[in-house]
């Protein structure tokens, strides 16, 4: 700790870090640095400080610009929301149907060949001849 004028000023450390953040969040903190002349991290620092200590970060003008930027970038969010939030991905994997399993390069020319069977005739043929080379030259190199 160094003191200046009439502020103590600390000395301090930072690492740079991978923290993913909903989209439209982010946009509105990028805004909202950008408009109070900080860096994302600066703001981001400060709002953490200030809810550590159990303060409100912002005041009327700047909680004013939050709402006007919340409706610019479509983020319906609010803090109600902060235990609910789930990746895209996520609800996907939950909900959405299996996917299967990827076959070798092999079973999948036979999977085809056999699909193809009922059609018959020389596209059938050729199908196969690639899948059993594509076999023979594999247990070669084995």
């Amino acid at each position: 700790m160094r003191k200046g004028h009439n502020q103590k000023t600390f000395v301090i450390e930072r690492v740079q870090t991978g923290v993913r953040i909903e989209k439209r969040l982010l946009k509105v903190l990028k805004a909202l640095a950008e408009f109070h002349d900080l860096t994302l991290g600066d703001l981001l620092e400060g709002i953490v400080l200030h809810a550590f200590d159990g303060k409100a970060p912002f005041q009327g003008a700047s909680r004013q610009r939050i709402r006007q930027l919340k409706r610019f970038y479509g983020l319906d969010l609010d803090a109600r929301a902060s235990h609910r939030l789930k990746e895209a991905r996520e609800v996907i994997r939950v909900r959405g149907p299996r996917r299967a399993r990827r076959r070798p390069a092999a079973r999948r020319q036979r999977a085809k060949a056999k699909h193809l069977h009922a059609k018959k005739g020389s596209a059938v043929r050729a199908v196969r001849r690639v899948a059993r080379r594509k076999v023979n030259k594999r247990e070669k190199t084995r």
